[in-house]
């Protein structure tokens, strides 16, 4: 039987899991439903930001790009092991910290696989660019993996595991 604080770790990286694939999901219900952007040019949102449509058959911005029937499903299933040993190793983390950062990068893997599953495809639509620069568009999945595996990294520094 759990003990209160597996409980409580269990509870703290669901939360951010579902928080996180809420966000996501939301905003791109808003990008397509609210605002339309399947049918409308990019909108300007500064001289630096706009909001735009990718369909992203690939992995986190545009990588790994491919038409492949077999493709969705084969990074669904990537995505979900994956998520699944995150889990695992969330739940062993003694540290907030860590736990939140594995919670963002498995909330931002699920995000994305659900539009996988519904769309054969990933809905990116942040994209940055500046003085000729451009950085691919992506979505709030995306930038919750990479904020989690910044934290992830930043809690391995601080934390190293000992031989």
């Amino acid at each position: 039987m759990p003990n209160d604080s597996t409980r409580i770790r269990a509870l703290a990286l669901l939360a951010v899991v579902l928080a996180t694939i809420a966000l996501d999901q939301l905003s791109k219900w808003a990008v397509l439903s609210v605002l339309g952007m399947a049918t409308r040019p990019p909108i300007d949102v500064t001289g630096f930001f706009q909001l735009v449509l990718v369909w992203n058959h690939g992995v986190s911005f545009g990588m790994l790009q491919h038409e492949a029937e077999y493709m969705p499903w084969f990074l669904m299933l990537v995505a979900i092991v994956i998520s699944l040993v995150l889990v695992r190793l969330g739940m062993q983390s003694r540290w907030w910290l860590e736990r939140l950062g594995y919670g963002l990068v498995i909330g931002g893997a699920l995000g994305n696989v659900i539009d996988r599953a519904r769309y054969r495809a990933v809905v990116d639509f942040l994209h940055l660019h500046a003085g000729g620069y451009s950085w691919p568009a992506f979505n709030i999945a995306d930038a919750a993996i990479c904020v989690g595996v910044a934290l992830l990294l930043w809690a391995m520094r601080r934390h190293p595991a000992t031989p």
